[in-house]
């Protein structure tokens, strides 16, 4: 008898299994749509932009192999990439910390207000969230240098005597790109930073108020500390984003056409150099090697961030 039990209940089991089978496979069916399009539309222009990286091609005649060139050609004889690369770090030079303060400050009076809070909070993010064309627009006639707000306040008040070419000087120009960044990503990293000092312990500034300490003090010793992981993780995001920077410095100076990364070149960003090597000059090769080198920059802040957010976690 235990034979015999033991032969149907392997025979139960196989037809369990053979009926168990088909059911299996659907979830690879469901996700085939999916990675069908994803390597597609993400995997396949990667790799095709890769071996591009490689020819020497005008986006419509033959190509032509030319190995490593582009490379060594962007390493060794190319100043306007590595311009690009540092105009962007000086513009998030000029703008990291500010946003960062600013963001911080923001937060922690936002914090502190019983009524109204989310009505600011929505006042402060709108900049975040406005498209790009319109804030090119909105600076551009701000600083215009014939009929700009700017300038028609300035000359008002007696403050010049005539208009100031905001957008033809290379410090004023990057001057104002930062400006635009400041205006725009600081309700951004007020929001962060909100959700930081949400997460604080109330039972910590209880007991600094009862040692009696003042709130400057608190905010020094408690909350600025507490916040370390998320300021390092702003200012590295903040760094990762600004290497990809295009839309603002773009759009602002698309009024002149010959103006390729503005006055002197002072606010060409690598993205923007990559689209005018790419698009305007027909070097798909050449710009395929850009953005692969841009690509291997921000790899290498990108592995710095998190083995160093990684750190001071473990700490």
């Amino acid at each position: 008898m235990s034979t015999a039990a033991s032969a149907e209940t392997a025979r139960k089991a196989k037809k369990h299994t053979r009926y168990l089978i088909p059911f299996r496979i659907w979830p690879y069916l469901f996700l085939t749509p999916f990675l069908a399009l994803y390597v597609s539309f993400q995997i396949y222009p990667i790799l095709y932009s890769f071996t591009t990286s490689f020819m020497s091609w005008d986006g419509m005649g033959k190509k032509t192999f030319v190995g490593l060139q582009n490379y060594v050609t962007i390493f060794t004889k190319d100043p306007f990439f590595w311009k690009s690369i540092g105009n962007t770090m000086l513009i998030m030079l000029m703008s990291t910390p500010i946003v960062i303060v600013f963001g911080l400050l923001l937060a922690t009076f936002l914090f502190q207000l019983t009524k109204g809070r989310s009505f600011f909070q929505t006042i402060n993010f709108l900049p975040y969230i406005t498209t790009p064309v319109a804030i090119g627009l909105l600076f551009g006639i701000l600083f215009d240098w014939s009929s700009g707000s700017v300038n028609a306040l300035l000359l008002k008040l007696g403050m010049v005597q005539e208009g100031i070419n905001f957008l033809g000087e290379p410090l004023s120009a990057r001057i104002i790109v930062a400006v635009i960044i400041i205006w725009k990503y600081t309700g951004y990293h007020m929001a962060i930073y909100l959700a930081g000092i949400s997460a604080i312990s109330p039972d910590l500034y209880e007991a600094a108020k009862v040692d009696g300490s003042s709130p400057a003090h608190t905010f020094l010793k408690i909350t600025i500390p507490l916040l370390a992981p998320i300021t390092m993780f702003l200012i590295l995001t903040d760094l990762i984003g600004g290497l990809q920077m295009f839309d603002e410095p773009r759009l602002l100076f698309s009024a002149n056409a010959a103006a390729v990364g503005g006055p002197e070149r002072s606010v060409l960003t690598a993205i923007w150099y990559y689209f005018d090597v790419t698009f305007a000059g027909f070097r798909f090769g050449y710009g395929s090697a850009v953005a692969f080198t841009l690509f291997l920059i921000i790899f290498v802040f990108t592995v710095i961030s998190y083995l160093f957010l990684g750190r001071r976690e473990r700490e």
